[in-house]
This record gives structure tokens, sequence and C-alpha cells, in this order.
């Protein structure tokens, strides 16, 4: 799991909560969906892409985890995320509905740089992304933004919260560290959490209209 959170003993995880795990068994989609949009979630290796998923998907997310080895010493930068012990090494895949008529299908991107050749192709047919950040590892989250500016694919910014974050940094701080736009919106959350997961991605929602809004008065 690409995420901080893959061992529950492990004390780099966020802060300890009570809310139920995601439905396992698979929902289907009501008579009135039909809106489909496509999400990417992307971000540093650990930072909690795979979490993110699986937390707010209604149905069974497709996994693609394997064991980290040996092999990839040297290779992949753990870090401050020692405790993991998977990782993603093509994408994550859920969907939720938001209302009725609104489906999101959801892809995560694994964060390792030696699978980066991977998102072009995730990004095809996006209509928005979310980066998660890890304020430990900020610098991870550049690579990122850079891509998804390149393609001009809307995102927001969530930065997942770990107890050993000692600094705490706000989001003033933050959006600064990062030199992000007014416009991008950007928000706390906590990916193990199934409301504060959909939070995020009802935030994009949201910033995605208000973009189509902007640019149909425009024309």
């Amino acid at each position: 799991m690409d995420s901080a959170t893959s061992d529950p003993t492990a004390s780099a995880v966020p802060h300890t909560v009570t809310e139920a795990p995601a439905p396992s068994g698979r929902t289907p989609l009501t008579d009135a969906a039909e809106t489909g949009l496509k999400i990417v979630v992307v971000g540093g290796f650990g930072v909690g892409k795979t979490t993110l998923v699986r937390s707010v998907s209604e149905i069974r997310p497709l996994n693609t985890e394997e064991v980290m080895t040996q092999a990839g010493v040297g290779v992949d930068e753990t870090g401050s995320v020692t405790a993991k012990t998977t990782t993603t090494v093509a994408f994550d895949f859920g969907r939720i509905s938001l209302n009725d008529r609104v489906v999101l299908y959801l892809f995560g991107a694994p964060g390792q740089e030696r699978f980066w050749f991977l998102w072009d192709r995730l990004f095809s047919g996006t209509l928005g992304a979310v980066v998660l950040v890890d304020t430990r590892r900020m610098d991870d989250s550049w690579y990122a933004i850079d891509r998804l500016e390149h393609h001009r694919t809307p995102f927001v910014v969530a930065v997942n919260r770990f107890d050993d974050d000692t600094a705490r940094h706000s989001l003033d701080e933050i959006r600064l560290a990062l030199a992000l736009p007014d416009h991008v919106p950007l928000i706390d959350c906590d990916a193990r959490v199934r409301t504060s997961g959909k939070n995020v991605l009802v935030t994009l929602v949201d910033h995605l209209y208000q973009l189509a809004l902007a640019q149909e008065s425009a024309s």
C-alpha cells in the first residue's frame, strides 16, 4: 500500500481514528448516474495515495502492490517511511458516487521515481487531480505539480497530516513553500478517514465547476 499507513503499528501515521472502513463489497451504480469523471491522485512515495483511494472507494479497490525487497535498496528513496513493506507498481483504482448523477473514477499513481513514466498515460482523459502532500517531504510534491501544470490539468492540494510532523506548518506556509497560486485550493486531510477523503474530492469537483463557469463566462 503506497502510504505511510501500511503498518498500523508504525509511528509515522496520522492520528488514531475510529471511522469504519469503506465497504469491501461491490456497490452497483444507481440508474440515475450519468456523469463519470476520471480523477488522478498523485504525490510522493508513501504519502497516502493508496490509503486515500481505499478509504473512499465504494467498491473493492484494485491495488497493484508488491512487497518491497532488497532489490529496491538504493533505488527507492524511502526516507521517513521506512516502515512501508509494500508499494504500488502500476496504479490503484476505485470509484465513488458523489451524488445520484456524478461518479468519480479514481486512479492512484505510483510514487517512486522509477514509475513516473506511467504518469503521463494516467493523466490522459483526466478531468482533475489531487496532489497529496507530506510536509516532512514537500520536495517530493514538485514533480506532481510540475506535470499537472504541464498537462494543464486542474488540481487541488491536500495535506495529509502525520503525527511525527512536529513542525505543523500552516496552510499559508505550505502554499508559500509550494509556490501555489491563490486559485489552487489547499486543504488539510486524513487519508484514512472516508469523510475527509470525500471532502477532498468534493473540493476538487467544486474547483472544476468554478473553472468551467469562469471559462463559459469568458467565451
